[in-house]
């Protein structure tokens, strides 16, 4: 049977994505609602243009509840100069614009997880035309992509700075030369749970280089993550020549995430106890975490064993917990 073509985005830039200089504006996309019969979700996006080197796609607020990108690139966006510039830098602070707004993981409109939507579908949910305005319109332009991402609400992380391990090693080391240049306090070579319909898949199934991070968590911010963020995204621009300057580099520690054995699940609803915090030691076998029973006195808790040895990079947030949510994640240290 014959492919059928993709009807065109609904989404209309209010700027011009080939101008040069600085422009400030929205992804305006059609959406009607009880409140506004002709209304649009209006995403913010800055664009800065000048000479003719490399595009970098920088993007926060994928998941709406993460504070540290959106910080970093609103302010980037005000003070960055085309002078300082050789190349185009895109900035989308809030990718999921309805999710921002809301303070949550997902779009309050249709529950879409962004990070989970890709490639979109121009005739799908509010989310997937989103994604999908950013998998034709926008990724194709890039040549690099730095995604920022904290825990949310339910996370809390160590600060790192983070690419995948690629078949294509050339472009590994690239995308891991830039998660150097980030110098975030810790740099991360990262397994996902399921890469799929993730922002992270959809750009390197482009051949483009990737870096995201993980900078705290718990639905908030911090002077010291905030600050990591601004620093970071300064010296990739730097790294990538975009940006004259030398990049401050600062002292990092590398760690790896070498299997499924990383992750720890809770298997029953309760309330958290975290047995080791942010950044120790663990010992295979250890008891990570205990989940204790909220429904009857006496019970004994469940034990949260690790099934490696390394370091605690990250630990469920919140008090309360759900059988299914992720409890800890373990990383190793390369030397």
């Amino acid at each position: 049977m014959p492919t059928v073509p993709l009807r065109p985005s609904s989404i209309t830039p209010t700027i011009d994505l080939d101008k040069s200089g600085i422009q400030h504006g929205h992804l305006r996309l059609p959406y009607s609602r009880d409140d506004s019969a002709w209304g649009s979700v209006m995403i913010p996006i800055a664009m800065i243009r000048n000479g003719n080197g490399p595009t970098a796609l920088l993007t926060g607020g994928n998941h709406g509840d993460e504070y540290e990108g959106p910080l970093a690139l609103f302010e980037l966006a005000r003070t960055l100069s085309p002078k300082d510039v050789n190349g185009t830098v895109i900035i989308v602070p809030a990718m999921n614009y309805p999710a921002f707004r809301a303070g949550t993981r997902t779009s309050p409109i249709d529950k879409g997880n962004m990070n989970r939507s890709f490639p979109g579908r121009p005739d799908g949910t509010v989310t997937e035309k989103i994604a999908d305005y950013f998998q034709r319109q926008l990724l194709p332009r890039a040549d690099i992509v730095l995604d920022f991402h904290s825990g949310g609400k339910t996370l809390d992380f160590i600060p790192y700075c983070a690419a995948h391990t690629r078949p294509d090693q050339a472009l590994s080391a690239k995308a891991f030369a830039a998660v150097a240049a980030f110098s975030a306090p810790w740099s991360m070579k990262m397994l996902e749970i399921d890469s799929v319909g993730m922002y992270d898949t959809a750009a390197e199934d482009l051949g483009k280089i990737f870096v995201t991070t993980e900078l705290g968590g718990g639905g908030t911010s911090t002077a010291h993550t905030v600050g990591i963020a601004r620093r970071g995204v300064l010296n990739v621009l730097k790294h990538t020549g975009i940006v004259a300057g030398a990049v401050d580099q600062r002292p990092t520690r590398w760690l790896d995430m070498p299997s499924g054995d990383c992750f720890c699940f809770a298997e029953d609803d309760g309330m958290i106890e975290t047995m080791v915090d942010l950044g120790e030691p663990i010992t295979a076998g250890q008891v990570v975490a205990r989940i204790h029973s909220i429904s009857r006195t006496g019970a004994t808790p469940q034990e949260i064993v690790a099934r490696m040895s390394g370091l605690l990079v990250a630990r469920h947030f919140s008090g309360l917990v759900k059988a299914g949510d992720c409890a800890s994640v373990i990383a190793v240290a390369v030397e």
